[in-house]
C-alpha cells in the first residue's frame, strides 16, 4: 500500500511557472513507476506523462511536451512535476500516481493521491 498527497497547486498566470509536489508514504516509493494525470471539469482524465524508477526516463504526453517535466527523489520519496508556460487549458485536478509498468497502460496505475487544483488565468 502507499499513500500519495499532492501540494502546491494554486491559481497562476497564464505563461508562469508552477511546481507540483507527490509525497508518498508506505511501501517504498522507488520502487514504483510514478505518473502525474490531470482532470478538467467535464473531461476524461488525461495522462500527462511519467518517469521510470531510477528517475533517468520520462515520457509526456504531446499537449505538455516541452512544458513539463517530471522527476523524482527517491530519498526523499516525493514526485515532482514542473510546469511552465502554463495555458488556461492546462487548468484542472492534478493527480500523482504509482504502478508498475513504464510505457505501459495508464490504466495500470494502482494507487492514487487525492489531486491537487491547478488554476490558470489568461
Amino acid at each position: 500500500q502507499v499513500q500519495l498527497v499532492e501540494s502546491g497547486g494554486r491559481l497562476v498566470q497564464a505563461g508562469g511557472p508552477l511546481r507540483l509536489s507527490c509525497a508518498a508514504s508506505g511501501r517504498t516509493f522507488s520502487s514504483y513507476v510514478m505518473g502525474w494525470f490531470r482532470q478538467a471539469p467535464g473531461k476524461e482524465r488525461e495522462f500527462v506523462g511519467e518517469i521510470n524508477r531510477r528517475g533517468d526516463n520520462t515520457y509526456y504526453a504531446d499537449s505538455v511536451k516541452g512544458r513539463f517535466t517530471i522527476s523524482r527523489d527517491n530519498a526523499r520519496n516525493t514526485g515532482y512535476l514542473q510546469m511552465s508556460s502554463l495555458k488556461p487549458e492546462d487548468t484542472a485536478v492534478y493527480y500523482c500516481a504509482v504502478g508498475d509498468y513504464y510505457r505501459g497502460n495508464p490504466d495500470q496505475y494502482k494507487y492514487w493521491g487525492q489531486g491537487t487544483q491547478v488554476t490558470v488565468s489568461s
